[in-house]
């Protein structure tokens, strides 16, 4: 059975993976100084250990993105997913501003309510400048970073030049385009048959939620993690680790090497025959990789 909160349109999904993923997706409210209210907050949790992993999602993207990781991870692991603030199946509250600032906020008291102790955090692309972010700012939290393919030193959301009245509202219906989403995940992958419908699917299942797209306006509107620029990344002290899909077309692979040079004690690992999302492409070996570090 999967949850009563997600789409209906769950049920179309057709591999293992996801189903089981989707099956385990639980929400909890949690308090925080962002809302009078309680934020409704969707997440997984997997598996036991010492140290946690905490997993961060990329750009319109959710927990399903980790549907083949988390369970590789889990059996050594306690292996958390989230759904950042304004993504996912997460709740997007009125009076809530979607920016990088309010996401890090959510995060902290996530972690705070769930887990409270210090984890290995594991950033996708977005969510590894979001990783960043959090990481110089609680730094008390983060015992070791992990970087899959992650944003942070080029510019802005291409998005962003269109956000204002009506062009956002069209943009946003052009992301919604399912012919769009497709050549989307297509360009993610080196092995284009991994771009599945279900693949597709679990990118576009949080589409249906609530407000889904005020919430991507407003994050893409406050520029998003390109206000960084993260000139303070060498204050990073925690061991990282960088891992990068040799055929990335999304990011392109020049960053790998800039986020090895910016972070002081970092290593950065190739992924081959891999595109963007190693995470998905080359599971069992980012895995590996991942649990070597822990």
């Amino acid at each position: 059975m999967f949850p009563s909160f997600l789409p209906t349109t769950v049920g179309g999904l057709t591999e293992t993976a996801s189903m089981t993923l989707a099956q385990s997706i639980e929400q909890i409210a949690i308090a925080t100084p962002l809302s009078t209210q309680p934020i409704t907050t969707t997440y997984v949790r997997q598996g036991s250990g010492d140290v946690p992993l905490l997993l961060i999602h990329g750009f319109d993207g959710s927990v399903l993105e980790f549907r083949r990781l988390v369970p590789l991870l889990a059996v050594q692991n306690e292996t958390w997913a989230v759904d950042l603030l304004g993504f996912g199946f997460t709740d997007r509250p009125m009076g809530v501003k979607f920016s990088p600032s309010a996401i890090k906020t959510h995060l902290y008291y996530f972690w705070k309510t769930l887990i409270n102790r210090p984890v290995i955090l594991v950033g996708a692309s977005m969510g590894g400048a979001a990783a960043i972010d959090f990481t110089l700012t609680y730094p008390e939290v983060v015992q070791k970073l992990v970087l899959i393919d992650s944003a942070g030193l080029a510019g802005g959301p291409p998005l962003s030049k269109f956000m204002f009245p009506p062009l956002d509202y069209w943009a946003t219906q052009f992301l919604r385009n399912p012919k769009v989403r497709a050549s989307i995940s297509r360009a993610a992958y080196k092995n284009k048959e991994l771009a599945s419908l279900d693949a597709q699917l679990c990118a576009a299942l949080h589409l249906e939620c609530s407000d889904w797209h005020k919430a991507l306006i407003a994050f893409t509107k406050s520029g998003g993690y390109s206000a960084f620029r993260f000139k303070n990344i060498g204050q990073i002290v925690q061991p990282t680790l960088i891992l990068w899909g040799d055929s990335d077309k999304i990011l392109g692979i020049r960053d790998a090497k800039r986020f090895k040079l910016a972070i002081p004690n970092s290593k950065l690992i190739w992924i081959k025959d891999c595109g963007h999302v190693p995470h998905l492409e080359q599971p069992q070996m980012t895995a590996q990789h991942i649990l070597e570090l822990g």
